[in-house]
C-alpha cells in the first residue's frame, strides 16, 4: 500500500512541476504581437466611448507585470469566444493612467467588466478563463 501511495505523490509532483513550467514558458515568451486582432486597444481618449454600451471585460495591465503575461492568452482567447457578443478589451496602465485612476486600478492585472458603463464586476489578479466567462455570461442574460 505504500508504495501506492509513494507513486501517487510522485506522479502528482511531477504534474506539478510540469504545469508550472508551461505557465513559466508562457510568459517567458509573451509576444502582444501574437494577441488576438478581436482585442481592443484601449486608451484614455477612446475608453469611455468603448465601455458605453453592451457588455466590456477591460484588463488593465502593464509590460512589466509578470501575471499580466499570464493571464494574456487568456483574454485573447475570451475575445475570439465573445466576438459580436462582448467587447474584450486592455489598456496599459503605464501610458493611460487617467482611467486606471478613474476606477480605482491599485493592483495589476485588474480586469473590470462593464455593462452598459458601469463597472458591475472585479476581479484582480490571475483569474481562470471559465470563471471570468461565467462572469460575462452572466451579465449577457
Amino acid at each position: 500500500m505504500s508504495t501506492a501511495i509513494w507513486i501517487i505523490l510522485a506522479l502528482v509532483t511531477i504534474y506539478l512541476i510540469y504545469s508550472t513550467y508551461r505557465r513559466y514558458q508562457a510568459v517567458k515568451n509573451y509576444d502582444p504581437a501574437n494577441e488576438s486582432d478581436k482585442l481592443v486597444q484601449l486608451t484614455d481618449a477612446n475608453f469611455k466611448n468603448k465601455i458605453a454600451k453592451g457588455i466590456v471585460l477591460v484588463d488593465f495591465w502593464a509590460a512589466w507585470c509578470g501575471p499580466c503575461k499570464m493571464i494574456a492568452p487568456i483574454i485573447s482567447e475570451l475575445a475570439n469566444q465573445y466576438e459580436g457578443k462582448a467587447t474584450i478589451g486592455k489598456l496599459n496602465v503605464d501610458e493611460h493612467k487617467q482611467a486606471a485612476s478613474k476606477y480605482y486600478v491599485r493592483s495589476i492585472p485588474t480586469l473590470i467588466l462593464f455593462k452598459n458603463g458601469e463597472p458591475v464586476e472585479r476581479f484582480v489578479g490571475v483569474k481562470t478563463k471559465s470563471a471570468l466567462a461565467k462572469a460575462i455570461d452572466a451579465q449577457l442574460k
